[in-house]
């Protein structure tokens, strides 16, 4: 009833604004239709219904109040500061304004004296599950998660089933590394509230965290024996399973998570994964197949139906649904390396050049990107694009491969100065390498014997 009351009071107000009338409302009726736009996060119409309340009602400090909740929304912190010194000398037992006080220090980065004020307000003895949060929140951004869990821990008292703080005071346990009695609070917890689904739900992945993924299992099913329909506490199951190695029982769990699921793409992904573990990739090729009929660009599926064509020997599929993946995911380098790769491995050394470009731009640490993207402009007798290439890659990595690339692209450019002085360099860096360089370079075969002989007159006249 309140709530449809509440609503009615809404459009009336809307009504009024809409026709330019002016209804009355009391203060009552006002803070609920603040209240409402409030928790809607519209604070047009929440500061328009403070505007008319405060038109209707000039000395209201509740709808005064609410004023200061909409300007911290709307970060007018110049504003609020003038309202907090009129309220202050009347506002400091009500709650509310204690409230909109503190979260004006937290927003501003001074959570001491945010902490300060919550506690001047839970003297109060009111909202106290919140303010414990509050503070509680107040001492994770100070870096402090033991007075951080003291917090959450009593809010819980005054909230036993409030999820927030039990997932909070679990995540303080860990950043205090206290395991043992993390696992302690959590059984005492379920020993009182069993049918707590956030608590089971913990419960699991504090084991899965630990690798004890057995015990895990046990959280999740407790908690799917609460509630069938969690989806996500499946994939949670299925992923112990997977870690166990135990890949047809991941299959069972996941294609009970297909019954409960509207997007169905990720599960048929990973339900493929785990025929692909389980060495049956005709299978898993229509895991997959189903994965991309659910989403159309699930680049994910596309890639690793591109790796099972390759091992299946397609390489012309394996090559365009590699295409297709990096397509919808430009950034990854990996997808770039494997389509550059894929391209090279049949034949399509022009197309590789863009993938190529990229891995040098992004990662120029690397030294075999830039020794790939060399190599492919020489075979496709780009001699002075690779020059370039080269004489950029030594600024990166001053190596003997690198100065034999140099020399083969001078001497079929017929600049068999700067060809013998590359190589020179080359044989004083790494002269190990030359029988490999001569088989991949023969135009320098002869030029090695050149190079060897002036570096034995060199030698001789010193």
């Amino acid at each position: 009833m309140e709530e449809y009351f509440g609503n009615e009071l809404v459009k009336k107000f809307e009504e009024m604004m809409e026709n330019n009338d002016e209804f009355y409302f009391d203060t009552e009726e006002l803070e609920d239709i603040i209240v409402y736009y409030l928790e809607l996060g519209d604070f047009n119409y929440a500061d328009m219904a403070v505007n008319f309340g405060l038109k209707l009602h000039p000395n209201s400090l509740e709808i005064k109040i609410k004023k200061l909740e909409v300007l911290l929304e709307w970060e007018d912190y110049n504003m609020a500061k003038e309202l907090i010194n009129e309220l202050k000398g009347s506002s400091m037992e009500n709650t509310d304004f204690l409230v909109c006080y503190a979260k004006y220090y937290s927003n501003l980065g001074n959570p001491k004296r945010s902490i300060e004020i919550c506690k001047k307000a839970l003297e109060l003895k009111e909202e106290e599950n919140f303010l414990n949060n509050f503070i509680a929140d107040e001492y994770v951004n100070l870096g402090d998660p033991f007075n951080a869990l003291k917090h959450y821990q009593q809010a819980l008292k005054h909230d036993p089933m409030d999820e927030y703080s039990l997932e909070n005071a679990m995540v303080c346990f860990n950043d205090l590394n206290k395991s043992e009695e993390a696992i302690a609070f959590l059984n005492g917890y379920l020993d009182d509230f069993p049918y707590s689904e956030i608590a089971w739900s913990e419960y699991g992945q504090y084991y899965f965290n630990r690798k004890n993924y057995e015990e895990a299992i046990k959280g999740f099913d407790y908690m799917l024996a609460i509630n069938s329909s969690a989806v996500g506490v499946y994939a949670s199951k299925a992923a112990c399973y997977e870690a166990l190695n135990q890949y047809n029982k991941a299959i069972e769990v996941y294609e009970e998570m297909l019954e409960l699921e509207y997007t169905k793409a990720f599960t048929f992904y990973k339900i493929g994964l785990c025929y692909k573990a389980l060495k049956q990739p005709i299978i898993a090729l229509n895991s997959f197949q189903k994965s991309l009929r659910e989403d159309p660009q699930f680049y994910l599926a596309m890639m690793e139906q591109s790796y099972l064509y390759e091992e299946m020997g397609g390489m012309p599929e394996a090559l365009h649904f590699a295409r297709e993946a990096t397509l919808l995911n430009d950034s990854n380098l990996d997808y770039q390396k494997r389509l550059a790769f894929l391209f090279i491995d049949s034949g399509k050394f022009e197309e590789s050049l863009s993938c190529l470009k990229k891995l040098v731009d992004a990662e120029p640490s690397r030294f075999y990107n830039w020794y790939a993207y060399s190599e492919v402009l020489m075979l496709l007798g780009e001699y002075e694009e690779a020059v370039t290439v080269l004489n950029l890659a030594l600024k990166h990595h001053y190596r003997a491969e690198l100065f034999y690339q140099l020399s083969n692209c001078y001497f079929n450019l017929r600049d068999n100065e700067n060809g013998s002085e590359s190589l020179e360099k080359a044989l004083e860096l790494d002269p190990s390498l030359i029988t490999d360089m001569q088989k991949k370079y023969p135009y320098i075969k002869d030029e090695v014997k050149k190079v060897k002989a002036k570096a034995k007159v060199k030698k001789k006249n010193l």
